[in-house]
């Protein structure tokens, strides 16, 4: 039997689980832990997205995109979150199932999630805008605006790219390089 996470001690062993160096083998090592934590996410696990996109079950794409990431925790916690509203949000169209909204459910739940872990709002409201804006294309305005939130979205939009099926990523990843090569002219200032 696992051990009972006690209220007070989940927003730790949940920054302690997603800052690991192989984050992905301790989530899987920690699964029923963190469904102690975010049961949330045990719709996910097995949900498949019957879609030509993806490859991969929502919760196995979540994992490929959480070991794409550095190791930062807000960008952890968005990768972890981000598609957390798919099984919520889902329409089949015959044999392709579409996720209009998904980003809109998904920043919702998370935000319900982070609260009731007692992060702070400001971490909330950082995290939960990257969930919603994971699959808006970043502006030159966004950049202009605020960098260092314009290049965690990145960062997660990154991960996110690349856990995509490979045969269908080719507009994804033209975008990813398009947005790495303006970051790293560090034309608006930001960190190499």
């Amino acid at each position: 039997m696992e051990p009972i996470i006690q209220p007070s001690n989940k927003q730790e062993f949940l920054n302690n689980l997603l800052t690991k160096e192989n984050v992905v083998k301790e989530v899987k090592n920690n699964t029923n832990q963190l469904l102690q934590v975010i049961p949330e996410i045990k719709p996910m696990i097995g949900f498949e997205h019957k879609h030509p996109h993806h490859h991969l079950d929502v919760w196995e794409h979540t994992l490929l995109a959480l070991s794409l990431a550095p190791n930062n925790l807000n960008t952890r916690l968005a990768l972890l979150l981000h598609d957390i509203g798919k099984p919520q949000s889902y329409q089949d169209d015959q044999d392709i199932r579409h996720f209009y909204g998904h980003a809109e459910e998904s920043a919702k739940i998370s935000r319900e999630i982070l609260t009731r872990l007692k992060y702070d709002e400001n971490q909330i409201n950082s995290i939960c805008k990257i969930i919603l804006m994971h699959d808006t294309p970043i502006t030159d305005e966004d950049i202009s605006a605020n960098k260092s939130f314009a290049q965690q979205l990145f960062e997660v939009q990154r991960c996110d790219a690349l856990a995509h099926n490979p045969e269908k990523n080719a507009k994804r990843l033209e975008y990813v390089a398009r947005m790495q090569a303006i970051f790293n002219e560090n034309k608006y200032g930001c960190h190499k």
